[in-house]
């Protein structure tokens, strides 16, 4: 582990992390759309990472990681730009606003904005750590691209099978309960779950790397426990008739076979 060249990693990350959200509340205030940190959300791993590769001196497990961030990173970046694109705003953020009262953009800016970051700049550290590890391409680097692609395929095709189902007007009001949906309530959070663990992986070589298991583990809950998973099904929950049915009988996170009725 090259300690020195991680250090000033972590430095320039945290810079990129404040530029990113910087040029995203700039674009959010211009749009008037709150939800544009969607966006942002995966462009700004991609910018960290690019970060591992320029400190690094172009470390080939850095060009690594860079090459499946951006890949997650700019098709997440896309899907949600494209899926928010044709609705209204982001009823969370509407919440978060009406919560907050007064100018909306001050609490993105004082309260949204700077949570983000916190948790983007967190999250991203086994990305950091692998740049600057000294061993070479192992075994344990092809486990790791082994459980991104398996959670890059969930959260592909549970994204398309989602945006299928919701663009056919027949399924207003419907639940969709086929596809990858039939296992698992929410097929895409935990193929993200799988990705950042597999981004783990490649800092596994090195006791430092081992201590950034924090990274995937927030991830993970804030998916299954926090904004991600509990917010949606509450929202689901009042407005779909058949959602209670489907929870009694769907795994809520990991792919299991489905209860039967």
């Amino acid at each position: 582990m090259n300690l020195d060249g991680l250090l000033v990693n972590l430095v320039a990350s945290a810079v990129a992390v404040v530029s990113v959200l910087a040029v995203t509340f700039a674009v959010t205030v211009a749009r008037g759309r709150k939800d544009t940190i969607d966006t942002a959300w995966g462009l700004g791993f991609v910018a960290i990472a690019a970060v591992g590769v320029v400190v690094s001196a172009g470390e080939p497990r850095a060009w690594l990681v860079l090459t499946l961030t951006a890949v997650w990173g700019g098709r997440l970046a896309a899907h949600l730009h494209e899926r928010n694109s044709q609705r209204g705003e982001d009823p969370r953020y509407t919440e978060m606003a009406e919560r907050a009262g007064g100018n909306p953009y001050r609490h993105l800016l004082l309260v949204v904005f700077p949570a983000q970051g916190a948790i983007m700049f967190l999250v991203s550290l086994p990305l950091q750590a692998a740049a600057h590890l000294t061993a070479g391409l192992g075994v344990l680097d092809v486990l790791a691209v082994v459980v991104w692609l398996i959670g890059f395929l969930f959260e592909t095709i549970a994204d398309a099978q989602l945006a299928r189902f919701s663009a056919n007007p027949e399924n207003k009001g419907r639940v969709l309960d086929s596809g990858l949906w039939r296992f698992s309530r929410h097929p895409n959070y935990f193929g993200d779950a799988c990705v950042w663990w597999g981004l783990f992986l490649f800092a596994g070589y090195h006791w430092i790397g081992l201590l950034t298991v924090v990274a995937p583990v927030v991830m993970t809950t804030l998916l299954a426990r926090g904004t991600g998973k509990p917010m949606t099904e509450r929202r689901m929950l009042s407005s779909r008739p058949g959602y209670a049915d489907y929870v009694r009988r769907t795994s809520g996170f990991v792919p299991l076979p489905p209860k039967r009725a």
